[in-house]
């Protein structure tokens, strides 16, 4: 019988931790130097806002796959779905390079794992078949 499988992370990454500051530091030159218009900079700088807020707030994310069930979490969604409703877990490639998860429910219900939550591809492909449940990949589609 294989294992459980879990997987957790938070929200606040390296990359955020960079990003956020270096952007500041684009507004701040931007206004210096080249004197760009404030409400452009203000305009700019609250789309960060966000970012920062998760970055404080640092909610965590995560997904388990145990004998019974597929449950998984982000910051204040939760789910938990009973392997016997799944008809099988579709990973769409996106252009980005980034893979997408939907459960596809036995009465044809199709469910999206939110991003946050869903491990790296390969390890929850691999996962899933050791549970048996059935995958499918599809490649840079446009639509679904």
């Amino acid at each position: 019988m294989p294992a459980d499988y879990t997987y957790q992370r938070n929200h606040r990454s390296t990359g955020s931790l960079i990003l956020l500051p270096a952007i500041w530091l684009a507004l701040i030159g931007s206004a210096v130097l080249v004197d760009a218009a404030p409400l452009l900079i203000g305009i700019l700088a609250a789309c960060t806002l966000p970012l920062l807020w998760d970055l404080i707030k640092n909610p965590p994310a995560g997904l388990t796959l145990t004998q019974a069930s597929l449950k998984w979490h982000s910051g204040t969604q939760t789910a938990e779905i009973a392997l016997k409703e799944i008809e099988l877990i579709r990973l769409d490639t996106r252009l980005d390079f980034s893979v997408r998860a939907t459960v596809i429910l036995k009465n044809g219900r199709k469910i999206r794992i939110p991003f946050e939550a869903t491990p790296p591809h390969q390890t929850l492909e691999n996962a899933l078949h050791a549970k048996a449940i059935k995958t499918e990949r599809h490649h840079f589609s446009l639509r679904q």
